[in-house]
Parts: structure tokens; sequence; C-alpha cells
């Protein structure tokens, strides 16, 4: 009985999925991710940072944080919602990062805040399983303070 508790409530990874490295790389994305005949994907929206500051302006990016936090943010609430479904971290096979440059990196997207924000989920001993990644520049997000909005296609074993 204790066994079948425990598999309630720790989701099982996909274990026949493939996941392939990048040749001659330890950057922490596979090349390219197999998914086998018969699994169901799932999609998730784009998940923007909740409110880290609530004294800070609101909208305003202070309310936010920087790059590294609202990416902490986010994929804390992707971690969340993959968890209320019965997943995990470890099911993400596919991620869109969308950054917008920080201003106070001269409107630079701040890809090593993005990647301490994101090294804290994925590539971890607790959580080696890696997606495939793209982190893109863009204008804009849906409020002036957001700097990172993130979707991720998450496989069910």
């Amino acid at each position: 009985m204790l066994a079948s508790l425990l598999a309630a409530a720790t989701p099982a990874i996909a274990a026949d999925v493939v996941r392939h490295k990048i040749p001659n790389s330890d950057f922490p994305i596979a090349a390219a991710v197999e998914i086998p005949a018969g699994k169901t994907l799932v999609f998730l929206s784009g998940v923007v940072p909740p409110v880290a500051d609530t004294h800070a302006p609101k909208g305003s990016a202070q309310a936010y944080g920087d790059t590294k936090t609202q990416t902490v943010g986010v994929l804390t609430s992707i971690e969340k919602q993959l968890k209320g479904m019965g997943l995990s971290m470890g099911d993400v096979v596919k991620m869109q990062a969308f950054l917008v440059g920080d201003p106070t990196k001269g409107g630079k997207m701040d890809f090593s805040g993005f990647m301490a924000g994101y090294m804290q989920f994925f590539g971890t001993k607790a959580q080696p399983n890696l997606p495939s990644r793209s982190a893109l520049q863009v204008a804009a997000l849906a409020a002036p303070g957001f700097l990172v909005e993130i979707e991720v296609t998450a496989v069910r074993p």
C-alpha cells in the first residue's frame, strides 16, 4: 500500500523518451527529443512572472524583478501547474523562452540571468532531464515589467 501511495504522490517520468545530447557540449539543453508513438503531449500556454515585490509600483520592472527572479518565478509556476496535472519538470520535452531586453543591460536580453534561473530546474542531480529549447529576445510582452515568458510541452508517461 505504501508503494502505491508513493507512486501516486511522485509523478512518473516517461522512460522511453530519448533525449539527444549536444555533441561535445555540456550546455544544459537537449539537441533533440524523440517521443515514441502512443504518448500524450501536453502543451502549456505561456506563463509570465508573478509579482516579486508587492511594494514596488504596480506593473513596473521592479515589481517583477530581474530576469533571473522572473525566470525562477515562471518556472516555479510551471512546475506547480505540471504537478497539478500529475507531471513534473522531468516530463518537459520542449521549451520556448521569450526574453525582453533588460533596460539595465542596454536593452539586451539577460541570457546569463535566464540561465541562472533555468539551471535551478533543469540539468540538476534531482532533475537531470533536459528539454530541447529556444530562447529569443522579443520587443515586448503583455505587461511593461515582464522580461520573461515561457511556454513548455511535456509528455505524459
